[in-house]
This record gives C-alpha cells, structure tokens and sequence, in this order.
C-alpha cells in the first residue's frame, strides 16, 4: 500500500518569492535624459535587461530634456556610455535592435507645450503597437525640476493612465533636503500621482546583498533566534568612499553633506532592514510597514549636548588616498572656503524597541577614506570563557557576521577555531560566501532590478512617504544642532587617506569597542 503524499506547508515568504511579479508593456519617459545617471546607469541597466530577455515586448524610451538633439545623436551618445558601463560588455548586434526603442523628446521642463507635444509621441506609438500602452516617468532630473515636471505632467493629462493602463513614477534621490521640503514635494507628487503609483528610489535597496539581509535573517534558523539584544552586542554600518569632489560634485555636496546625501536614505534603509521585526508576508506594505516602525523608534537626539556626544561631524584635510596626493575639503572645486558641510559622519544610535534595547548601532560614512566599501557588521556577545580560561584568546575574539553592501558582494562570519598544535591556542578564522563564486555569473546591477520592479508594479524595495518624512524629522534635529544652536559641536577633521577622526574612534573607545577594520 502506497504512503499517502503530505502536501508541503504553505509559506508565504517563499510564495511570494517565487511569484516574482513581470514586467509589463510601457513606455518609459526619463527626465533629464542628458544626465549622467541616464548615461551610465539607466541606459545601461535597460540594456543588460534587454540582455538578460526580460523587457516588456513593444518597449520604449523617450528621453526628455532642454538641449536640441536628434534620436540618432541621441543614440549615438547614449551607446558611447553604454560601451563604458554595462554590466555584461557591449554588443552591437543587441545595441541595433535595443537603440530602436530609444527616442528623444526636447522641451523646458517648464514648457506645457513641451508636455502636449510628447503626449502626441506617446499617443503615436500607441498607435504603432495597436494598443495603449503604460507608462512609466522617471524623474533624474535636478530636485529642484521635480516640482514643475510634475505639475506639467497633471496639466498635461499624463498623471493618469488611459484605458486601464498605468501611469506611474519614479523620483530619484534626493527626496526634499529637511521634513519641509520633503512634505513639500510629497504633496505635490501626491497631488499628481497617488501613492501607490509613486516609487521612491534607493538604489541600496536593489543591491542582491541588502535584498538578502531579509532572506539570511528569516529564511535561516541559525541567525534569527539569535537576532537580538540577548545575543548580539552591538551593530555597526560603514560606508567609506575614497574619492572626494572630484567632477564638479562640490556643488551639490557642499549644500547637502554626509548626513543629508548618504545617512538620510541609504545607512538608514540599511539600518532598517537589518532591526526590522518580520513582515506578515514580502508585500510592499508589509516590509515597509515594519522598516518604518525602526527610524520611528530611533531614540531622539535633541539639543547640541546629545548630538555632540553621540555624532562626529569632519571634514578631511590635505592628505593622500592610493599614493595620490588630495587637497582638503574646503579647497575642493566649488565647496566654499569657509563651508560648514560635513564631508564625515559618524553617529551612535538606539532603536528602542523589545528586540534591541541597550544594542548600539554605530553608523560612518565618510569621503576620502582608504578604500570603497560598504559593509554591515553585526558583533556577537561573547560567552562565557570558563573553559578557556588559560588558553590563549586573539585581541578581537567575538563571533562577527559581516554582509558586505559593495564591492565583492558576499556574507563573511568570523568564528573562534582551535589553532592546531600541541597548545590550546584560539584564533580567528573566515567563512566567506561571495556572490560571484557561488552563483557563478556577477549580481544585475541595482538599477536592472528597480527599473523592471516599478514597471511590474512592486514597490518594495523603493521607500513610501511615512518612511522619508520620519527619517528627516531625525535628520532635522542632528542639522539644527549644528547649524542653528548658539554652541553647535566642533567639526572635527582628519587627513585624506585615513579611516577619520580620533573623535569617531573616542566615540566607539568609550564604549569599550573599536571600528572594524575593513
């Protein structure tokens, strides 16, 4: 007699992540198409998804932007960048059919004109397929054009989807510069597109690293019932870039600074994932329901005296990164001599919450350091050394799981092993997975995914308006104490080519601890 077949236990995370949702038909219209961004990410991106067979079937793409230019000039600028960027090298073959589907539109993006006119483009090829289609804007334009392309937009008639299709869109960062300006722009995108079509971007969040941080704590019996403040001694997140201004950059940078243009969006989406209770299921609202509930429980730093004691600001001085020798901060191409902008942070946070009381997140992001990485370390407790009393321990010898953000995307845990030898003597040793190695072909590119997700309608990995608007109420309080209290916290400084200021180390020495060395 046959064993009856038990039918699996349903899991929702697993349903949902097999029913991945697909791309559909649209037509997607890129502002500010003459941008860099559009030259060496979205293009490129909309390619190597063209690579991979995964673009809807009659795509398009219509830059728009003020210059004058021809589709075939267009074309051809947009090919000399993709040649530089993409992911998967450059095929012409491939790049002579995909190039067909680009066009350019030009017009000021105060000019509703502009906007009528490209309402007859997209209307043509409408008609070209035989059927409307959806459409997709994407704001890479300056911040300070999102206002008035999104009113054109609503003037225009181009907010609304016809027919039963969609019309969505896409805002890059940085979304407002304070909580005024952010609920500012939220109103006016609100008051063109409804939520659910708007889709605000972080592309740390289509990195396969920060998508599988919900994956290794979830999916995986091993770390979550140690995922809490019983186990885990403290969390740290560090971003170090080692480049400076270079490109004009100092133009914008100098108005925003590390807190503003990295720790505002990205640390924070990554410090969310990383303490956010689990999610009912991966529905957008689900995930981003609970990462919201971490920047709310953030414990508020209020006043020159809290923020001066648990945040470092810097600026780098004159130094070298690589053997290259780098001017200081203030002597920077377009940064004011005498600038107030932090081009170095480093911050001590609590999320008050059951699961992390008393755990300290230390989170850095500096320009100009030694090397270009972005990692999160979670440290483990150590237990108690009884048994070892006598043996010989390493400097550094607690359990730490490292997710390394970028480059070399992978996960690392660092356990104590028995050197061999006669002795019992303890070091540490590496457990490294890398994507690269063990899925054997390179991870897409951040934009590949967020591109195709927004087109299929899942906007779990880009941020909804609570999330932003709580993270700059936080943000506000730190820019204030520095810029507007009669006795702001000093800026610190540190050489170029150095991991920051003796502050930052002071702030982690004085807990005990010490910065990971990367």
């Amino acid at each position: 007699m046959p064993f009856p077949i038990m039918p699996e236990l349903e899991n929702p995370f697993q349903e949902t992540l097999l029913q991945r949702h697909r791309a559909e038909p649209c037509t997607v219209v890129i502002f500010g198409a003459t941008g860099d961004l559009t030259n060496r990410k979205l293009i490129p991106a909309l390619y190597n998804v063209a690579a991979e067979g995964d673009l809807p079937p009659q795509f398009k793409v219509v830059g728009f932007a003020r210059r004058d230019k021809s589709d075939d000039v267009f074309r051809q600028e947009l090919e000399e960048g993709n040649r530089k960027n993409s992911r998967q090298g450059h095929s012409d073959e491939l790049w002579a059919s995909f190039s067909q589907s680009i066009h350019y539109h030009r017009s000021e993006f105060e000019d509703l004109e502009g906007y009528k006119a490209l309402a007859e483009l997209l209307n043509k090829f409408d008609e070209e397929r035989g059927a409307p289609a959806n459409r997709l804007f994407y704001l890479a334009s300056a911040p300070e054009a999102f206002k008035p392309i999104l009113e054109m937009l609503r003037e225009a008639g181009l907010s609304q989807g016809v027919n039963g299709k969609w019309a969505r869109v896409v805002c890059e960062k940085p979304f407002g510069k304070d909580l005024a300006t952010a609920r500012g722009l939220n109103e006016t995108v609100a008051g063109t597109f409804e939520e659910k079509d708007t889709y605000r971007i972080d592309h740390y969040l289509g990195k396969e690293t920060a998508q599988n941080i919900m994956v290794l704590r979830f999916a995986n019996a091993l770390f979550e019932p140690n995922w809490n403040s019983r186990y885990i001694d403290h969390v740290q997140i560090t971003c170090a870039e080692n480049l400076g201004m270079e490109g004009g950059r100092g133009g914008y940078y100098d108005t925003a600074g590390a807190l503003r243009d990295m720790v505002q969006n990205h640390l924070f989406q990554l410090l969310s994932l990383v303490a956010m209770e689990p999610p009912t299921d991966l529905s957008a609202d689900s995930v981003r329901d609970e990462k919201v509930k971490v920047i709310r429980a953030l414990r508020p730093l209020v006043g020159p005296e809290a923020v001066g004691a648990n945040v470092i600001r810097a600026q780098y001085t004159a130094g070298s990164v690589d053997g290259v020798s780098r001017v200081g901060y203030r002597q920077e191409d377009r940064v004011n001599p005498e600038s107030k902008t932090e081009a170095y942070v480093a911050l001590r946070l609590f999320v008050d919450t059951w699961r992390w009381q008393g755990v300290p997140f230390y989170i850095r992001v500096g320009k100009q350091l030694p090397k270009k990485a972005t990692e999160i370390s979670v440290h483990f407790k150590k237990p108690p050394q009884v048994p070892f009393a006598t043996a010989r321990l390493p400097g550094s010898s607690e359990n730490t799981l490292v997710i390394r953000i970028q480059p070399d995307e992978g996960i690392a845990l660092r356990i104590l092993c028995k050197q061999p030898g006669q002795a019992l003597s303890m070091q540490q040793v590496k457990m490294d997975f890398r994507y690269s190695g063990s899925f054997g072909k390179a991870s897409p590119e951040a934009y590949e995914r967020l591109l195709l997700d927004a087109m299929a309608g899942d906007a779990t990995l880009f941020a909804r308006r609570d999330e932003v608007e709580s993270a700059w109420k936080f943000i506000d309080e730190l820019e204030h104490a520095w810029h507007k209290s009669p006795n702001p916290p000093p800026m610190c400084e540190y050489p170029a080519g150095s991991w920051g200021p003796k502050e930052a180390d002071d702030l982690l020495r004085q807990d005990g601890r010490e910065w990971r060395l990367l």
